[in-house]
């Protein structure tokens, strides 16, 4: 008797603690984790130099997005983007600096949905926009009306920005930079932010709380900082700097040699500072991998994992010397691709690659389909749901992206751009299939002249309908709303 009842208590105490790691009533947590300015530059999309164990290990878990692309390549446009699944031209969020409500009052957000589900809804870091490295250890232009509870961290990155190198002295957000510091993971700004979600993970884990946790990891945003032993990790003899063919800029209308070439001080650098950049910009990324492997490490430990939704991406891509360039705010393929990966209880697609075309606004549908919540009416984005359940699925055409006034599609095949309202300010064609990294324009070619004509239709037609009124949602026009946004970094 004593055994069977032994027995029955286990059989409770596993019912009642298996209870508290799913949540309330059993609902999916979710766990958002987004890096700044990253790349494709990660192992699982086929990098050779750079070690991302941790990310890599988490597309084994579910589905990774080969093709996905952001809406705008400046983080606060894209930020406000995704997390209303709506376009820029929508949210009217062309510049940074801007709180999303200036534009868009009454918008629900991503977490504003979960909240309304009674999730508790935690951000830690940087979701909207920040200025790096001004706003760490602040909200910066935070949401605040998305959140239950907000944590900022600030590490010794911040308080040691007079060791960091730059190319323009004191200047550090929009110019490459990079510091290879002392210390540990622990004491920089997102050793910290790792800190506090694995603090809240156990606790949730015991509490059977129903969160959506984002973790906003800063680096590897400029400047590129990271304890040395990253910086060791790549040797500069190993590292190669991109080059263009001479006569490059000549091949590519005005304003899209402007967006390559405006930042004069990381024009033509020297290969020997072009490679130490790039070591830095590698090293930062291992050790926000670092960073994401604790916290993914924590959620698999306390069982979390079992019910918990994990997305992981960026907010736009980044060039490292391509097209003669260093950052972002291009619309070459460097700047709008991002890497994306979806894990879940209820992910089929496991360990799987998927080629479809893909949007960030996509993200916003995907979660709460995935949860089992409306989607607000206004959302533009179409839900990644069927892809991870077959990844050989596909759901778009092309992917659209802006900056400036220019509009960019990229199709399976193709990269189809125009500038101006209706391309008066040129265009461009790019074949993926024989030269993936953009350097032959080929839109002045007679034979893809019907390939222009037919990508410019369905170019004309993305953009109308990123221009849709979203429905519901207020809009409030600007002074600076219609006017070219300049980066803010």
């Amino acid at each position: 008797m004593r055994r069977l009842i032994f027995g029955w208590l286990v059989v409770v105490l596993a019912l009642v603690c298996q209870g508290n790691v799913r949540g309330e009533e059993g609902k999916p947590n979710v766990l958002f984790l987004i890096c700044d300015d990253l790349n494709c530059d990660i192992g699982v999309y086929g990098h050779k130099l750079v070690k991302t164990p941790n990310i890599d290990a988490l597309a084994k878990k579910g589905v990774t997005f080969l093709n996905a692309h952001c809406q705008y390549p400046l983080c606060g446009p894209s930020r406000a983007s995704f997390m209303t699944g709506m376009y820029p031209d929508q949210t009217l969020v062309r510049r940074n600096a801007i709180y999303i409500r200036e534009h868009v009052p009454n918008v629900l957000t991503i977490p504003q949905v979960f909240r309304s589900e009674d999730y508790f809804a935690t951000r830690i870091g940087k979701i909207f926009h920040y200025n790096v490295p001004r706003h760490i250890g602040t909200s910066g232009h935070d949401d605040p009306y998305s959140w239950n509870y907000t944590i900022n961290p600030r590490g010794r990155d911040k308080e040691e920005e007079d060791q960091i190198f730059s190319l323009v002295p004191n200047q550090f957000g929009g110019t490459l930079s990079w510091l290879a510091a002392d210390g540990t993971d622990v004491e920089q700004t997102d050793g910290i932010a790792a800190s506090e979600a694995i603090n809240l993970l156990k606790k949730y884990s015991q509490t059977g709380t129903s969160f959506y946790m984002a973790v906003g990891l800063y680096r590897p945003h400029t400047p590129f900082v990271a304890p040395k032993k990253y910086f060791e990790m790549y040797p500069l003899d190993k590292i190669t700097v991109p080059t263009i063919p001479d006569g490059y800029l000549n091949t590519i209308p005005k304003p899209a040699a402007s967006s390559i070439s405006r930042k004069k001080d990381q024009v033509n650098l020297k290969t020997s500072l072009a490679k130490q950049a790039i070591q830095a910009y590698y090293a930062s990324i291992t050790f926000a991998d670092a960073q994401l492997g604790r916290i993914l490490s924590t959620l698999q430990s306390t069982g979390l994992d079992k019910n918990t939704i994990v997305v992981f991406t960026s907010d736009h891509g980044y060039h490292m010397g391509e097209h003669g360039h260093y950052q972002k705010t291009t619309l070459f393929e460097n700047a709008t691709r991002i890497p994306l990966i979806i894990t879940g209880p209820s992910v089929k697609q496991l360990n799987k690659s998927a080629d479809g075309l893909v949007e960030m606004v996509d993200i916003y549908p995907t979660l709460t389909e995935l949860a089992g919540l409306k989607t607000p009416k206004f959302v533009a984005g179409k839900s990644l749901v069927p892809i991870l359940n077959d990844a050989t699925a596909s759901i778009r055409e092309s992917a659209l992206t802006q900056f400036q006034n220019g509009y960019s599609i990229r199709t399976s095949r193709y990269r189809y751009t125009h500038w101006g309202e209706d391309g008066e300010a040129g265009n461009e064609l790019y074949d993926h299939s024989n030269d993936p990294e953009e350097l032959v324009n080929l839109s002045q070619n007679d034979k893809y002249s019907d390939i222009v004509k037919q990508l410019s239709q369905m170019l004309k037609d993305r953009v109308a309908h990123a221009n849709l009124p979203p429905q519901g949602i207020k809009q409030i026009q600007s002074p600076l709303t219609r006017r070219v946004p300049q980066p803010n970094p």
